[in-house]
């Protein structure tokens, strides 16, 4: 005897002679909010890698899937994105950045893209001109290397004081280094800083002085900490309201920048307990990125009394965390020669850089997280300096089993010595790395430290993936742009000078892994892979919409493509000025080419 199923009869016995739909069925599903259609998904979710098409309510995910399936979440009032084959990827994650630093820097003068040394004089020339006299005059991302050519005169490369002082005889200047690592200040900046030519070189930093001894302006690392202080000090001689204003207008630069460039969580490198006080009310008012703020700037008996109080985990609707400490920093920088080696530069062979924060200070910070379960995230460059670090983090685990769970880091982890790349996945240790900054060190790289050196243990993504190792990837903004697209095409090409050269590129990474390590791996080392870096159902819709298939366009389009959407939470919180013109892998009107990094 057959058998027919009863639910088959039934639908029969009520279905019309024409064939026409059972009233109710299939069941009306809750209307989403936001529907994502026509998208090439990178889900980046094991159980179901690819999309077509996805729903979200309540600022999380409910369901992937073919367009036809996801239609029947779309409602009165739901918002549809059709995107035309756009790539649809988890929210990307900055994950080394410096939030209030990038906002101050959008206020100062960009000397970053001067080609030589006269047109950062020029540049600064035609700041004093606007400015009253006595203000400040600060610029950032000047980086020597990268000039077309050298000073004249110049030591190490660097310009004597002349020039600058010329052109701001009354106005005090002060110009980042692009690494943070150094500034160039003129006479009038060190005058107010009560720096002069007797002046000693502070523990962890250095005054550069030309043949004759006179401090030329370059002060390396906590050499700087003086005209800083005096920078501070006339900002703190405005009116109150002044000063509000001042700093709300850098978080407001800030936020926007990242999600106009695709970020949807904000890793803060370390702030003072001062600012993150205020950050956390801004995040209780409403700020559209997520953020995730360490302390820093701070004393080990501040952080002793202090730290545990901290701790917040998922404020403001998950959008302000804290439960780390960094960026304290145990050397400088590449840049400025005080990035800290076990041998000397090769360029420079009587320098091996500089210990900026001493290491036993840096353990007592790592104890007092440790004790009350934090994480640890601190500066390393050179080779010494990651080694030193390692050390202390293998001493303290040692100590504090516990602490080998919690996620601790290295921020930069640029030079390695080949011994010393297998400990970070032996340890536990993540290495959180930024692949822009090969792309723009490249050009100085081997006359810095030599082939065998470069060629072994210089930004060696692939041999600590290798190694199983977790690698991330940010910017340091504001050192480098907070631009992903410009910093994937690095991650996956290595390629410099415009792309005519390749650092190493046998260190390069995979597409796949660099979409991961700015997603899934970034998420990983905040505590967020449940939530983030993944899209699924139940996570949070955090998504960021390229124009291009990061995954399969060709390398040199890379650079080509552009952010269109930033979803944060389900909220469309960035949408490109063209977006609408976007139609199935061309813009309906010719865009510019970025600029490559170099």
């Amino acid at each position: 005897m057959l058998f027919t199923p009863v639910f088959a009869l039934t639908l029969s016995a009520a279905a019309h002679a024409d064939g026409a739909r059972i009233d109710g069925f299939p069941p009306k599903l809750p209307p989403a909010d936001l529907v994502l259609l026509d998208a090439t998904i990178a889900t980046l979710d094991p159980l179901q890698p690819q999309a077509r098409a996805l729903a979200v309510r309540g600022g999380k995910i409910v369901v992937l899937g073919t367009d036809a399936a996801i239609r029947r979440y779309v409602g009165e009032q739901t918002k549809v994105l059709d995107l035309h084959g756009a790539f649809v990827a988890p929210g990307f994650i900055e994950d080394h950045g410096h939030l209030m630093d990038t906002g101050e820097s959008l206020m100062q003068i960009d000397v970053g893209k001067a080609a030589n040394w006269d047109e950062v004089v020029a540049a600064v020339q035609a700041a004093v001109a606007k400015a009253k006299p006595g203000e400040w005059i600060v610029g950032q991302g000047w980086q020597q290397a990268k000039w077309n050519k050298l000073p004249q005169p110049n030591v190490d490369g660097l310009p004597l004081p002349a020039a600058l002082d010329a052109v701001s005889p009354n106005n005090p200047v002060l110009l980042n280094h692009a690494s943070g690592h150094g500034i160039i200040a003129n006479a009038q900046a060190l005058k107010l800083a009560g720096i002069g030519d007797d002046t000693p070189d502070p523990a962890g930093g250095a005054i550069v002085r030309d043949a004759h001894g006179h401090a030329t302006g370059m002060l390396r690392d906590n050499a700087a900490d003086p005209v800083f202080a005096a920078y501070d000090k006339s900002l703190k001689m405005l009116p109150p309201v002044a000063q509000q204003a001042r700093r709300e207008r850098a978080l407001q630069l800030a936020v926007h920048n990242e999600i106009s460039k695709g970020i949807t969580t904000f890793v803060d490198q370390g702030e003072n307990f001062k600012t993150v006080d205020w950050l956390k009310q801004q995040a209780g008012k409403g700020l559209p990125l997520r953020l995730y703020v360490y302390i820093g700037e701070t004393s080990p008996a501040e952080l002793d009394k202090h730290l545990a109080e901290y701790r917040t985990i998922g404020y403001a609707d998950n959008h302000f965390t804290v439960r780390g400490i960094g960026e304290d920093v145990a050397d400088g920088a590449l840049g400025t020669h005080s990035a800290w080696f076990l041998e000397g530069y090769s360029d420079a062979p009587m320098l091996t850089g500089l210990s900026v924060n001493k290491i036993d200070k840096l353990s007592q910070l790592a104890k007092i997280a440790a004790r009350d379960g934090f994480q640890v995230a601190f500066h390393a460059i050179g080779d010494r300096a990651n080694r030193e670090l390692l050390d202390m983090y293998q001493d303290i685990f040692n100590q504090y089993p516990e602490a080998r769970n919690l996620r601790w880091r290295i921020e930069h982890a640029q030079h390695l010595a080949p011994s010393d790349i297998p400990r970070f996945a032996e340890l536990g240790v993540i290495a959180s790395m930024q692949s822009i900054h090969a792309c723009s060190d490249a050009p100085m790289v081997v006359s810095r430290l030599g082939e065998k050196r470069a060629q072994e243990g210089a930004y060696v993504w692939k041999a600590l993936i290798d190694a199983g190792a977790i690698v991330l990837d940010g910017t340091d903004t504001p050192v480098e742009d907070t631009n992903p697209i410009a910093n994937f095409y690095c991650g996956v090409t290595r390629a410099y000078a415009r792309g005519s050269k390749k650092f190493f590129p046998d260190q390069a990474k995979t597409r796949m892994q660099e979409l991961q390590a700015y997603t899934w791996n970034n998420a990983y080392a905040i505590y967020a892979e449940n939530e983030l870096g993944s899209l699924a159902p139940g996570k949070l819709a955090d998504i960021t919409v390229f124009s291009g298939n990061l995954l399969t366009i060709p390398a040199d389009d890379i650079l080509r493509t552009r952010v269109l959407y930033t979803i944060i939470g389900g909220k469309v919180v960035y949408a490109h000025p063209d977006a609408g013109k976007w139609h199935r892998g061309q813009w309906f009107e010719a865009m510019p080419e970025f600029d490559h990094a170099e």
